[in-house]
């Protein structure tokens, strides 16, 4: 039998005390402070800026955390505290993306889905998860692993071949401490999660540490007496729970102090929703939402197309397909910018493994997304690129998933601006971005264009000027904004030669006068 102390409640400086160097922590949460255990990522930071340990931390979230500016991982980055940071980016944390880039520290940006489902792998102590998301990119062991800092003798993942077909082990883990977060805990520990905008795999992380002896430490809002919480909305019982640390303030986001209407407690009036952008991001992510066709179940990315579900709100098509995110939402208007990764009046949310099973299994009919660069031969890159370290979040099951994908993004980047003439109908350029984005061969690959098509997927980009088809033979041009011309705003632009199609047809106009 293993012998279990009661569950405390512990101030964050003393539940980070006895964290011992080397020692490997997964970390709950989503990218803008949903559900982000804050107080102990302080403090550990605290802790150690003042004592200088512990050191040499090996860290594990599958989705990345941080405001990008200071709060979230980006508090681990001093040098020391971290060798190991394995995630699925780094973009709301630049502090480790840049300690990454110096070699202070190893750093391998994986699949966040991948990740989730290795929670209850590690749970369980099977060796890892077998599974065919990421072959033919660079997270695939073939070509790199993932790995974007300093060397590593030891990579989380490893090719391997089942009946010819390439496959990814993603090996398990054995944490020795998991600081996750709720909402309530009880006195006897028992941890439920009612006004959090996020599940994750907080019971899968608790499971996975308590089997490997490690300590879980649960950040919640209060505590009330034993018995009180309901038993169906326990999200971590409390024979898994060690300390819990009471934080009354905790913040539903970053942003948003408080949002039952995240939280699923209340609906909120779609009118009352902030409009889509001006200008190019508007237009792009109403262009995107023309795709979307009655009955459909898309997922919606980051970026520009995080605004797809207000354009499809705004075109009032919004009721007639079903929008999620891969954070386990799933119907309802997903949230934008920071907010990211919530949703309102969504019908259901889901612990985010059971999510991924679902988008890795080929449930996805259209999913929105957007590029940094992309190659001839249809390969897009989102992941590092211009010395930027970002990693690929869910980008890689997503893609790799869905029947139908339409990557958004400017023709250019750097300075463009465009200008839309209602008038005269015609879309003009002002100012050439000063870097491609259409070229030749992408830094890194993160969606695989040749792979796609042996799929049978129907792949799209979308930009402000123009609209690509992707076939077997490469990208062929579809659409073109009006006024805009093909031999002087479009071809000088791309780095290779692309087709244009026997039936290349105008963009919409009122496309952009909804956006100008």
């Amino acid at each position: 039998m293993i012998e279990r102390t009661e569950m405390q409640t512990l101030t964050a400086a003393e539940a980070v005390a006895t964290l011992a160097s080397d020692a490997t922590v997964v970390i709950g949460g989503s990218g803008g402070g949903h559900a982000v255990p804050e107080a102990l990522l302080e403090a550990l930071e605290e802790r150690y800026l003042t004592t200088a340990e512990p050191r040499d931390l090996t860290t594990i979230h599958p989705v990345g955390l941080g405001d990008k500016k200071s709060r979230g991982a980006h508090r681990l980055r001093h040098k020391g505290l971290l060798k190991r940071v394995v995630c699925g980016t780094v973009v709301d944390a630049p502090g480790i993306g840049e300690a990454a880039a110096r070699g202070d520290l190893e750093l391998f940006t994986v699949p966040q889905g991948s990740l989730s489902q290795l929670m209850r792998d590690s749970a369980a102590r099977r060796p890892g998860l077998i599974t065919s998301v990421g072959v033919g990119t660079y997270v695939d062991p073939r070509l790199g692993g993932g790995s974007q800092g300093a060397p590593s003798d030891r990579p989380p993942s490893e090719a391997v071949d089942l009946d010819g077909e390439d496959y990814i082990l993603y090996r398990s883990v054995r944490p020795d401490a998991a600081f996750l977060r709720g909402t309530t805990a009880d006195e006897r520990g028992n941890v439920s999660m009612e006004g959090e905008a996020y599940f994750g795999e907080m019971l899968s992380m608790a499971q996975a540490t308590r089997n490997n002896g490690g300590r879980v430490v649960v950040q919640v809002a209060r505590v009330v007496p034993a018995g009180t919480i309901p038993p169906k909305t326990v999200k971590i019982p409390y024979f898994l729970v060690d300390d819990i640390v009471v934080v009354p303030d905790q913040p539903t986001t970053y942003t948003t102090p408080v949002s039952p209407a995240f939280a699923g407690a209340e609906r909120v009036e779609i009118g009352s929703l902030p409009p889509l952008p001006a200008g190019t991001r508007g237009l792009i992510a109403r262009r995107a939402a023309r795709e979307l066709t009655p009955g459909a179940v898309c997922n919606l990315g980051s970026g520009i197309s995080t605004g797809v579900s207000l354009a499809a709100a705004e075109q009032g098509v919004l009721d007639a397909v079903t929008l999620t995110n891969e954070q386990g939402l799933n119907g309802g208007l997903p949230a934008s910018g920071l907010d990211a990764g919530a949703a309102v009046n969504y019908d259901a949310m889901l612990d985010q493994p059971y999510q991924f099973d679902f988008y890795d299994g080929g449930g996805l009919d259209i999913a929105f997304l957007s590029f940094a660069e992309v190659s001839a031969r249809g390969d897009v890159n989102i992941s590092r690129f211009g010395g930027r370290i970002v990693g690929v979040g869910g980008f890689v099951n997503i893609s790799q998933g869905a029947r139908k994908v339409v990557f958004s993004g400017t023709l250019t980047a750097g300075g463009l601006e465009v200008a839309w003439d209602r008038a005269a109908q015609r879309l003009s350029v002002v100012t050439e971005g000063r870097s491609q984005r259409f070229v030749e061969a992408v830094e890194q690959i993160s969606f695989s264009g040749p792979l796609s098509q042996r799929r049978g997927q129907t792949i799209l980009f979308v930009t402000e000027r123009c609209v690509f088809s992707l076939d077997a033979d490469g990208l062929t041009l579809v659409e073109v904004a009006p006024g805009i011309d093909v031999a002087r705003d479009i071809a000088p632009h791309v780095g290779f030669a692309f087709r244009i199609a026997d039936d290349c047809r105008p963009m919409d106009p009122a496309l952009f006068d909804a956006s100008y």
